[in-house]
């Protein structure tokens, strides 16, 4: 999969994908009774991010905390096929994702399969990593074989040395991103903090950029205005999430007016040269 067949702007310019986090999903502790609310919210995030001018959306289980290490129950996948369902309709020709937290890349395949989403991200793609889900293994060689099963057009955004975890093995970032790239055979890497709304460091976005100078490098965390000229001199674009919230807070619901700032400031830098 080229993802600039996905994201036909990068040719032009860096992307911006927004997250719509989905409150808390039947099963998980914090559902409130009403799948009906949840679409509300999980429509009413994307059409501020579509307003604000993103490139694309991702639709994330976000509220199901504590989150399964790797397949989640059956009531997740169709609860996230509703929302994941009416995120579409108000995108209309916008690239949609799946990102079924905290790993479970089956479950995302299988939406994309059922509704036509155009990629996933996976948290754990190959090696290990111990997290607050104890430890998750990667299964790259299933899901490749899975995704040309059931989407083999859907592309595969893979983690390097994901937020919320330790690798498990000794292996350096940038062979852990040489391993997800070229043996994981992922369409996209993502660099993120250590944690939510955490910003990585400069230098492991230039340290992977410079072993894959030909990879698709996406930031996955911590993104915001100030940070974007710096953390995006060596990314293809980023994934957001907090900054984009009404005062910054996590919980709260997307801001139009925050992405339309920005979106503004990426768009503005142009393409990666790489691109």
């Amino acid at each position: 999969m080229k993802l600039n067949t996905l994201f036909p702007a990068l040719t032009e310019r860096r992307i911006v994908i927004g997250v719509v986090h989905l409150p808390a999903l039947p099963g998980a502790p914090g559902f409130e009774g009403s799948m009906a609310q949840v679409v509300d919210w999980a429509k009413a995030d994307a059409r501020a991010l579509i307003r604000g001018g993103v490139d694309g959306l991702i639709v994330e289980n976000f509220g199901d905390k504590p989150f399964y290490g790797d397949t989640v129950p059956p009531e997740t996948i169709a609860s996230m096929a509703l929302a994941l369902g009416a995120v579409l309709e108000q995108a209309e020709d916008l690239p949609v994702g799946a990102n079924v937290l905290r790993n479970d890349a089956a479950g995302a395949l299988a939406l994309c399969a059922a509704t036509g989403a155009g990629f996933l991200r996976v948290n754990v793609h190959v090696g290990a990593a111990v997290t607050d889900q104890g430890l998750i293994q990667g299964v790259a060689a299933e899901t490749m074989r899975r995704r040309q099963t059931l989407c083999p057009d859907a592309a595969v955004l893979a983690d390097v040395h994901v937020k919320h975890a330790t690798p498990l093995g000794s292996e350096s970032l940038e062979q852990s991103a040489i391993d997800t790239w070229k043996r994981g055979m992922a369409d996209g890497l993502v660099v993120s903090g250590l944690g939510t709304g955490q910003a990585p460091d400069a230098d492991r976005v230039q340290r992977i950029r410079q072993v894959l100078p030909e990879s698709f490098l996406l930031l996955g965390s911590g993104t915001d205005e100030g940070n974007a000229g710096d953390l995006l001199a060596q990314a293809d674009g980023a994934i957001v999430a907090s900054s984009l919230k009404v005062d910054g807070v996590l919980d709260a619901p997307v801001d139009p007016e925050r992405v339309k700032r920005f979106v503004g400031r990426v768009h503005g830098m142009g393409s990666a040269a790489w691109a």
